[in-house]
């Protein structure tokens, strides 16, 4: 939603009708993109992800969700949403940008463990769409809220646990580490039934 034709098409059909453009824009690309990775025949793997790659690769996932959940609650970025916080807490103390970190570190795991030629194709796309978008968000957001955004930046971090804040502003609260415990429960458990191999506790 960063990118330079947004303003002329803001113009053009507001901010509700190019909310409702970006949001059928999205769910057509990413429709495609499934029906492209279900067409894909046989692929050899470019290297054999080792157990502790598996491991560590549900490690990732599991920050992954605990930062999509609490990007959730109270996050400035999200339209409709008061150019107003005060001290980062939780997961914007860690990033201001937890959700498009939760997508960059599931595109992360995923490359690890099944590297084959598609699946690295498509986790680097959502790679460079997360973190790309990210600092597109940063620039955007500075001009649309000059008054706000620049100081949110001053007091946190685009790359994770780099930022001003204490690392005792770091935990996100019960609710969002059980909120992402539960995703990534839900999702690993889901795995096989979407015709991948069982991962996490279930694998």
């Amino acid at each position: 939603m960063s990118h330079p034709l947004r303003a002329p098409l803001v113009a053009r059909l507001g901010e509700r009708g190019f909310l409702g453009l970006y949001t059928l824009v999205s769910f057509a690309t990413l429709g495609w993109v499934v029906w492209a990775m279900l067409r894909v025949g046989p692929e050899p793997f470019l290297w054999t992800a080792p157990l502790w790659a598996w491991w560590l690769a549900g490690a990732v996932m599991l920050v992954a969700s605990i930062l999509l959940v609490g990007s959730l609650i109270g996050n400035p970025a999200l339209p409709g949403m008061p150019a107003a916080a005060g001290e980062p807490r939780g997961v914007f103390a860690v990033t201001r940008h937890p959700m498009m970190w939760g997508f960059a570190l599931w595109a992360f795991a995923h490359a690890l463990v099944w590297p084959q030629p598609s699946v690295l194709v498509l986790t680097a796309g959502v790679a460079l769409l997360a973190l790309a978008g990210a600092a597109g968000q940063d620039a955007k957001k500075s001009k649309l809220q000059p008054d706000f955004w620049p100081v949110w930046r001053g007091k946190t971090a685009f790359v994770p646990f780099t930022g001003p804040a204490p690392s005792r502003a770091w935990w996100p609260g019960w609710s969002v580490m059980l909120g992402g415990l539960a995703l990534w429960l839900l999702a690993t458990w889901l795995h096989p039934m979407l015709g991948a191999p069982a991962v996490g506790v279930w694998g």
